[in-house]
């Protein structure tokens, strides 16, 4: 670890940000780095990069890089020994996307009656709701709903477990989420405790975990991870999915859609639809 907590900030216009943070993610040295891009002033064209590195050659390396975009202005600045989780949690606002309304335990109270309500903590997992990665995949699947229902249902990388949880709350008897971190396992089980959903959650890297075999293949398939896991996991996500199957893919930035795509179109899929928020970008495709 680094000595000292820090957060980066990069703030200027929205195509080099967008850049700048496509590089972040292809570089090796930041290859785990958690950072988040968004829309800060819409009139100004100001967009803004969040980066929370681990380590002090991580911070070198996210520096070094930012330093490449002239454009964007730099600031660095050191955390106080807090519960930064907590923190952020406590000021996220309750997310709707279609029918269903994300929410912590700080704003059950405002949970209408008229939605699928998601309880999720984030604990030490990945994927509160709030991403626009994860908005665009609730919405795509609450459109997908409007026209058929899914008997069995997929979440790799799920993180929270909101997605699988979403899937078991709707109807779906049979929703498995996977996931390569432990503790995301954990507290996705939690999660879906807290929600009386019947959803399931291994620990495994890959899809080829005797438990996740055993349910396939599935009718829809989400991936919201990152692009290159994305693409290196093309095959196996076909293979997972029926004929037909649905494969809703995000965690990447609009400027990474045609490589995924690309990806997927030689594996015999068809894009159905694209969600963009802010610079991210979902896919809904279908297996030919």
């Amino acid at each position: 670890m680094s000595d000292e907590a820090v957060q980066i900030t990069a703030r200027g216009p929205r195509a080099d940000a967008e850049a700048a943070a496509a590089a972040l993610e292809a570089n090796p040295a930041t290859e785990a780095l958690t950072f988040s891009i968004l829309e800060e002033d819409e009139d100004r064209d100001v967009w803004r990069i969040d980066a929370f590195p681990t380590e002090s050659h991580e911070q070198a390396a996210i520096e070094a890089l930012l330093a490449g975009y002239p454009t964007l202005r730099v600031v660095t600045e050191a955390l106080a020994d807090a519960d930064w989780l907590a923190m952020a949690l406590s000021g996220l606002p309750p997310v709707r996307a279609g029918r269903f309304f994300v929410y912590g335990a700080h704003d059950g109270g405002l949970a209408p009656a008229s939605t699928v309500n998601l309880r999720i903590e984030a604990g030490a997992a990945f994927g509160t709701g709030h991403h626009g990665t994860t908005v665009g995949c609730l919405q795509a699947f609450h459109d997908l709903l409007k026209q058929r229902r899914f008997a069995r249902v997929l979440d790799v990388g799920c993180g929270t477990g909101v997605l699988a949880i979403a899937a078991a709350r709707t109807g779906s008897p049979v929703a498995v989420g996977t996931d390569i971190d432990a503790p995301s396992v954990r507290i996705a089980n939690e999660n879906a405790a807290l929600n009386g959903a019947r959803a399931r959650f291994v620990h495994a890297s890959g899809l080829n975990h005797p438990e996740v075999r055993r349910d396939g293949p599935y009718d829809l398939a989400f991936a919201n991870i990152l692009a290159p896991p994305l693409v290196a996991l093309s095959q196996d996500i076909k293979l997972a999915l029926k004929p037909g199957g649905i494969a809703i893919l995000s965690g990447l930035l609009r400027t990474q859609q045609r490589r995924v795509l690309a990806a997927y179109t030689s594996k015999g899929f068809r894009l159905v639809r694209r969600i963009h928020r802010d610079a991210w970008a979902t896919l809904v495709l279908r297996k030919g």
